[in-house]
C-alpha cells in the first residue's frame, strides 16, 4: 500500500505536483456559504462544470448542511436536493464526485449514481449500515472528526490535548472501519476543523498537523472560509488568510484541500507544489 495514493473502484489518485483540490458545491438553503445558491439542478450543473474547468481535482456534492448549529435533515430530503443533480451531471464529468453525506441511503443512491467518493463528517457513528454501503461500491471514503453532530459540536468543547486525541480517534476508526471490509488504500483522514473546535483547538491542531502522518493515510483539511481564520485575519482578509493557512498546511502533509474558490486554491496548491509538496513529501 502507497501511502500517498487515493484507490478508488476504477481509478487511483496521485499526489505528483501538488495538492489535489476539492471543489465544494452544496445544493442546501442554508450551508454556510454558498446555501441556497445552487438549489435548481441546471444552476447546480453549471456549477459543477465550472469548478472542474477552474481545476477542481474532484467535486464534492452536498445536500445537508453540517454548518455548526445546524439542524439535521431526513435521507428523502437529501436526497430529493441531490438527485436531480446526480442525474444532470451523470457522464457530464471526468473528475470523480464525492456525496458530503453520513447517511447509507444518501450514499447507496449517490454511489448509484456515478459517485465515487464519500466524505463522511461521522466517521461511521451515526449510520451503522454507511460502512457497509461504502464497502460494497468499494468507493473512495474521507473519514472525519467531528466531536458532535452539528446542532450541539459547538457547546462548550474540551480536549486536554486536541490534536493527539483527534490522532487517535482516526486511527482507532480507520482500524473499524476496515475490519469491516473498507479498503485502506480507499480511506483518507480529515482531522475535522471546526467541527467542535474552539479557536484554540483549531490554532493547535494547525501547529500539531504533522502529527497525523502517524496515521499513514493521505490528510484532507477542509481549512475553506473557516470562521476561526476570520477571527484571525479579519473577514477582508479572508482571502488571502485562506492561501496562507493552506500553504502551512501542506507543509505541514496536507495532500487535499476542500476548498469553495478554486482558482485561488489552485495557485496556491501549484506554490505548494514548487515549493516541494507533491507525492513524496505528503506523508
Amino acid at each position: 500500500m502507497q501511502p500517498h495514493v487515493w484507490q478508488l473502484k476504477t481509478r487511483t489518485l496521485h499526489w505528483q505536483e501538488r495538492p489535489l483540490l476539492m471543489g465544494v458545491l452544496n445544493v442546501t438553503p442554508d450551508s454556510f456559504s454558498d446555501g441556497g445558491q445552487y438549489l435548481d439542478p441546471e444552476a447546480a450543473l453549471d456549477r459543477a462544470l465550472e469548478l472542474e474547468a477552474e481545476g477542481a481535482d474532484i467535486l464534492d456534492l452536498g445536500g445537508e448542511s453540517t454548518r455548526p448549529g445546524a439542524t439535521l435533515v431526513s435521507a428523502e430530503v437529501e436526497l430529493a436536493r441531490i438527485l436531480p443533480v446526480l442525474k444532470h451531471l451523470r457522464g457530464r464529468l471526468k473528475i470523480p464526485l464525492s456525496i458530503d453525506t453520513w447517511k447509507s441511503p444518501v450514499a447507496a443512491a449517490a454511489l448509484e449514481e456515478g459517485a465515487e467518493i464519500i466524505n463522511d463528517v461521522s466517521a461511521g457513528r451515526w449510520d451503522p449500515l454507511l460502512w457497509s454501503t461504502v464497502t460494497q461500491y468499494r468507493a473512495g471514503y474521507v473519514l472525519m472528526h467531528a466531536l458532535d453532530q452539528p446542532a450541539t459540536m459547538q457547546q462548550a468543547p474540551q480536549y486536554l490535548d486536541a490534536p493527539a486525541e483527534i490522532v487517535a480517534f482516526l486511527a482507532k476508526f480507520l482500524a473499524r472501519a476496515e475490519e469491516n471490509g473498507l479498503a485502506l488504500e480507499a480511506m483518507v483522514c480529515d482531522p475535522g476543523f471546526g467541527f467542535g473546535k474552539t479557536l484554540a483547538h483549531n490554532l493547535a491542531l494547525m501547529r500539531d498537523l504533522e502529527a497525523f502522518r502517524a496515521l499513514r493515510r493521505p490528510i484532507l483539511v477542509g481549512l475553506s472560509r473557516k470562521s476561526f481564520l476570520k477571527l484571525i485575519g479579519g473577514a477582508e482578509s479572508l482571502a488571502i488568510t485562506n492561501d496562507l493557512a493552506h500553504l502551512w498546511a501542506a507543509a505541514r502533509g496536507a495532500a487535499i484541500w476542500r476548498v469553495h474558490d478554486v482558482p485561488a486554491a489552485l495557485r496556491a496548491a501549484r506554490l505548494a507544489g514548487a515549493f516541494g509538496r507533491g507525492a513524496d513529501t505528503a506523508l
